[in-house]
C-alpha cells in the first residue's frame, strides 16, 4: 500500500486510480485470484496492456502476486480496503464489471481453467495395464498408516485407473470410487475385476454432486485424494466437498505434488497448478474446516517409477472437527462398520 505519509506525494495514489481498466482489474482480483492470462479474457484487453496496469497497481501495493511457472495470479492485497480511497475505487471498479458483465463471468474463467484436463482425462486411457500393480504402493501405504483407526468407508476421490483401490479394497468394508471421467473409470472397473474386489463401487460425477453427498450417508471414515486436487480449479472448494464427505472426526489424506517449475509435464497432464507449497496446503485445508492439517514429505523411494517421480510428492492429512460436546465415532452404524473391519 502507498503510505497516508504526505512526505510519500499521496496523490499518486489518484493518479494510479484514475484509470477505468484498472478500477476494473482490481475489482476482479478481488473477486478472484486470477492469471494474468484470465485477466486478459475478461477485461478484453491485450496482454501487453493488462500487464502495465496490473504492475501499476502492484508497484502501488494494491495486488498480491502468486507464480506458478511462468504464469502469475493476482489477487488484492491483503488489507487494502481499509484504505478509504481504495474502498471506493474497488466500489466504483465493481459497478464498472457488473455493468460490463465481466464479474459475472469469472465463475465460467475459473472453470475453464480444467477444460484441458476434462478433455485429456476423457481421452487419456494408454499407459500401465489397470490391473498391474501401482509402483507407487509404498507411497500410498506411507500416506495412509497414520488414517487407519477406523476401517469402516472410504472415498478415493478422483480414483482415475484406480490404483488406490488396490490399498483401499483389502483395508475397507466398503469403497466408493468417485470420478468424473468414464474413460478412467473405465480402466478402474477393469481393475475391480481382475482382482475380484467385491466391496468396491465406482461412481462418475462430481465431488460436489447430490448423488455423492447421498452415498456418503452421514459421512464415511476416510476420503483418499492421490494427484488430483492440482487438477482442481479451486482446490480450497474441492477441500470443501471432500470435509462435507466425512463424518465428524474423519479424515482426508490427500497425496499430491510440492510446487514445482516442470509446466512441460503440467501441459502434458492438463494439470491446472504445478503443485502445492505445504503451507499452502494446509492452509487450505484450515479453510475448509479442516483441523490438525499436517504434511509430510514423502521419500523419493516410495515412487517407483514413473513421469512424474522427479517431483516431489507430499501428503497432507488432517480431520473434520467434531462438533462442540461430541465424540467421534459413536453411531451404531459406524461402530458396527469399525467392527467388521476388524475382523
Amino acid at each position: 500500500m502507498l503510505s497516508t505519509d504526505p512526505a510519500n506525494e499521496r496523490w499518486q495514489l489518484y493518479r494510479v486510480l484514475a484509470e477505468p481498466v484498472r478500477l476494473r482489474l482490481l475489482a476482479l482480483a478481488e473477486a478472484e485470484e486470477l492469471s494474468v492470462g484470465e485477466l486478459t479474457e475478461l477485461l478484453d484487453e491485450g496482454q501487453p496492456n493488462v500487464s502495465r496496469h496490473a504492475g501499476a497497481l502492484r508497484q502501488a501495493g494494491l495486488l498480491a502476486e502468486r507464480r506458478q511457472g511462468t504464469r502469475v495470479f493476482l489477487r488484492v492485497a491483503h488489507r487494502t480496503a481499509a484504505d478509504p480511497v481504495v474502498a471506493d475505487a474497488l466500489a466504483t471498479g465493481r459497478r464498472l464489471v457488473e455493468h460490463d458483465g465481466s464479474l459475472a463471468r469469472v465463475e465460467d474463467v475459473v472453470r475453464g481453467r480444467d477444460s484441458h484436463g476434462r478433455e485429456f482425462f476423457a481421452r487419456h486411457t494408454t499407459g500401465e495395464e489397470p490391473t498391474t500393480v501401482a509402483s507407487a504402493v509404498p507411497a500410498y501405504l506411507f500416506a495412509l498408516a497414520p488414517a487407519l483407526e477406523h476401517r469402516g468407508r472410504v472415498i478415493d476421490a478422483g480414483t482415475g485407473d484406480g490404483a488406490l483401490l488396490d490399498v483401499l479394497a483389502p483395508l475397507f468394508v466398503e469403497v466408493l470410487a468417485i470420478d468424473r471421467s468414464e474413460a478412467q473409470l473405465g480402466r478402474a472397473r477393469d481393475r475391480v475385476v481382475a482382482r475380484g474386489y467385491q466391496n468396491v463401487e465406482l461412481m462418475c460425477a462430481e465431488l460436489d454432486a447430490a448423488e455423492v453427498a447421498a452415498r456418503a450417508d452421514g459421512g464415511v471414515d476416510l476420503v483418499t485424494s492421490s494427484r488430483m486436487l492440482h487438477h482442481a480449479p479451486r482446490p480450497g472448494e474441492t477441500l470443501a466437498a471432500i470435509a462435507r464427505l466425512l463424518r465428524p472426526g474423519g479424515q482426508v489424506v490427500v497425496i499430491d505434488y510440492l510446487r514445482h517449475d516442470d509446466e512441460r509435464l503440467g501441459e502434458q497432464q492438463a494439470d491446472v497448478w504445478l503443485g502445492f507449497e505445504p503451507a499452502e496446503l494446509t492452509a487450505l485445508a484450515a479453510a475448509a474446516g479442516f483441523v490438525q492439517p499436517m504434511t509430510r514429505r514423502i521419500p523419493a523411494s516410495h515412487l517407483g517409477e514413473g513421469t512424474d517421480t522427479h517431483l516431489g510428492w507430499q501428503v497432507l492429512t488432517a480431520r473434520r472437527a467434531l462438533a462442540s460436546g461430541e465424540a467421534p465415532h459413536t453411531a451404531p452404524q459406524a461402530r458396527r462398520r469399525t467392527q467388521q473391519a476388524a475382523k
